[in-house]
């Protein structure tokens, strides 16, 4: 029988929970009774992304000036174990998603990642969360 990897499933968005007064709910609500979005979700979704758009210069800067990488980054088991044969550790900084390999050790992960700092989403095994525990920002 032919071994496969198994890949996570990186999800497409991730769920996030707001509170919101009233007035509000009744206005976004109001807007999506009368057709202008189909509903709350879609609401919200253009209000971020107008927010985002509004702002990209300044996250264009910033990304620039923490050299953060922008967009999805993983790190297999064969790239973390490249990084301890160079005698390296690394300085994890994403903005978006990151993930390390379900196959990577966490005694490799401790060995190799210095600091980790995601704004956006970590995917990693439950035991490699817990090894970078006093790493992850």
């Amino acid at each position: 029988m032919k071994e496969q990897e198994v890949k996570p499933r990186l999800a497409d968005s991730e769920k996030i929970t707001i509170n919101l007064g009233p007035v509000d709910l009744g206005q976004i609500d109001l807007l999506v009774q009368e057709g202008f979005y189909s509903n709350r979700t879609d609401l919200i979704r253009t209000a971020i992304r107008n927010q985002i758009t509004l702002h990209a210069d300044v996250i264009r800067q910033t990304v620039s000036r923490k050299s953060l990488v922008l967009g999805l980054q993983h790190f297999s088991r064969a790239d973390l174990e490249l990084v301890q044969q160079a005698g390296q550790t690394l300085q994890i900084q994403v903005l978006g998603l990151a993930s390390i390999g379900l196959d990577v050790p966490p005694e490799l992960a401790a060995a190799t990642i210095d600091s980790v700092t995601v704004l956006g989403t970590l995917h990693a095994s439950p035991a490699v969360k817990a090894a970078l525990a006093g790493r992850i920002r």
